[in-house]
């Protein structure tokens, strides 16, 4: 082979799965947009819980809709907001949700992170990944932006709390020939998240591969209306996995 065909072969390898990747996104984003089920708007599940003579505790929440919750059809059942009630007996709990639904990591990085710094919380919570999984953004590239967002909020003295990603594949709206797409994907973009927590003393991570990944499998009742977003008892079960690494979140706030 000459010198330029082997050249412009080398250069074309990478092209192949990238264009896969681009057509495998375009058929999510169609799957997304259902005019045959229900819409619902974004949330927001900021507020304040405890009495005011208890210890001050600010968590800051950046992210997706995982946050913000559509089709959750009582604030309160917010899985971030249970959190806040459940701490509520000891702390006087200051959540601000800076998230945004549809958001990727590096909308975080642009448009979330600078304010979340400003407020210096104490425990941040970062809940993002699944755009990133289901849109073609390359693990590469999601690892950039996450290891940026947990640096920097784990800089300003914060507990920081990932929460990754359970198994995409449940999400019902999907045709079933991406389902086993979307959770080689989530397994590798959750993998990621790991690693980054790993390489920051002060974040820990949320684990959402076992009982609460098969929940989802098994009871479709989970998801809200629109069959892509978790419902109210999907958050219920959101709250459940992540209360133990609330709680190590706080134990290392201003540990740097």
């Amino acid at each position: 082979m000459t010198t330029w065909r082997l050249r412009n072969a080398f250069l074309a390898i990478p092209a192949i799965p990238i264009t896969a990747l681009a057509v495998l996104a375009a058929q999510v984003l169609r799957a997304t947009r259902r005019p045959d089920l229900p819409t619902f708007p974004n949330q927001d599940p900021s507020g304040r819980f405890g009495e005011g003579a208890l210890p001050h505790l600010r968590i800051v929440a950046l992210g997706d809709s995982s946050i913000t919750a559509p089709g959750v059809a009582d604030l309160d059942n917010i899985w971030i907001r249970r959190i806040a009630r459940t701490l509520s007996d000891r702390y006087q709990v200051e959540l601000i949700s800076l998230a945004v639904g549809g958001s990727k990591a590096g909308d975080v990085v642009e448009g979330q992170l600078s304010e979340a710094v400003r407020l210096h919380p104490d425990v941040a919570v970062v809940s993002i990944g699944a755009n990133d999984a289901l849109r073609g953004v390359t693990p590469e590239r999601y690892r950039r932006h996450l290891t940026t967002i947990v640096r920097r909020l784990s800089a300003t003295g914060a507990g920081v709390l990932v929460f990754g990603m359970g198994d995409l594949g449940s999400i019902p709206r999907l045709p079933p020939s991406l389902r086993r797409w979307a959770t080689r994907r989530s397994a590798t973009f959750d993998r990621v998240a790991r690693q980054v927590v790993v390489g920051v003393p002060t974040a820990v991570k949320v684990y959402t591969r076992g009982r609460s990944s098969a929940a989802f499998f098994e009871d479709p009742g989970l998801f809200a209306g629109d069959l892509f977003h978790a419902g109210d008892d999907g958050h219920a079960i959101f709250a459940a996995d992540a209360m133990e690494a609330v709680e190590a979140a706080i134990a290392l706030r201003h540990m740097t």
